[in-house]
Parts: structure tokens; C-alpha cells; sequence
């Protein structure tokens, strides 16, 4: 055990940060998980659960839990493994953009600012010889 103060709350914030970690991989383990099951038996979720996945991974690497370079091997792997499962991916821009215009759009007023009141000016203190 500690004695010093410091050292005592070193100990009691290292804690405090391991359980905040374990909360975050376990969150991560749990969504990959769910991930490989559901492409061996429901494909249909696969995409949402492969969102979900890739997303706690960003979040881990957000909060410094796990390495960047870590994550994207994972995301890499996850993607090849529903890939290879014959998931279709979700594309990400399903709306169709609007076809452009070319009218011109409403012309506005200009607004006109009514003049703000003056201030008298400042005295200047007096200077002590």
C-alpha cells in the first residue's frame, strides 16, 4: 500500500480509469461477437451489426483504449469476414441528390442598421508631475 498522499490517489484514479476501460473493450468484444454470430445465421443484421462494430472500435480509439493501427486491422478484418460471408455492404449515400436548378434564389431585403447612439468620450486621467 501507498503511504504518500499522492500515491494513494494515483492508485484510486487508476482504478477509477481501468474500469471505465474494461466497460469500453467489453463493449467492443460484445459487438464483434454479436457480428460473427450473425453471419453465420442472420445475414439481414449483418450490416447494422458491422456498423455497430466499427463504431465501438472508434470509440475504444477515441477514449485511447485501443491503437489506431489496431482498429483498423480489426475493421479491416470484420469487413472481409462479412464480405466473405456474402453480406452486401450498405451503401453510404442511398438518397438520390436532388437534380440542381438553375433558378436564382429569392433575392432578400438588405437590412439596414439604425445607427447606435454615441458615446461620449472617455476622460483621460490627469497626469501627476
Amino acid at each position: 500500500m501507498p503511504i504518500i498522499q499522492s500515491a494513494k490517489k494515483r492508485v484510486r484514479v487508476a482504478n477509477k480509469a481501468t474500469v471505465r476501460n474494461r466497460k469500453t473493450k467489453r463493449s467492443v468484444k460484445g459487438a464483434v461477437k454479436a457480428l460473427q454470430a450473425s453471419l453465420s445465421s442472420d445475414k439481414k443484421k449483418a450490416n447494422d451489426l458491422l456498423a455497430k462494430a466499427q463504431s465501438e472500435i472508434d470509440t475504444a480509439v477515441k477514449k485511447g483504449v485501443m491503437h489506431k493501427n489496431k482498429a483498423a486491422r480489426k475493421k479491416a478484418q470484420l469487413a472481409k469476414a462479412s464480405k466473405a460471408a456474402g453480406v452486401k455492404p450498405a451503401k453510404a449515400d442511398t438518397k438520390k441528390a436532388p437534380a440542381k436548378t438553375t433558378a436564382k434564389p429569392a433575392t432578400k431585403k438588405p437590412v439596414t442598421k439604425k445607427p447606435a447612439a454615441k458615446k461620449t468620450p472617455a476622460k483621460k486621467p490627469t497626469v501627476k508631475k
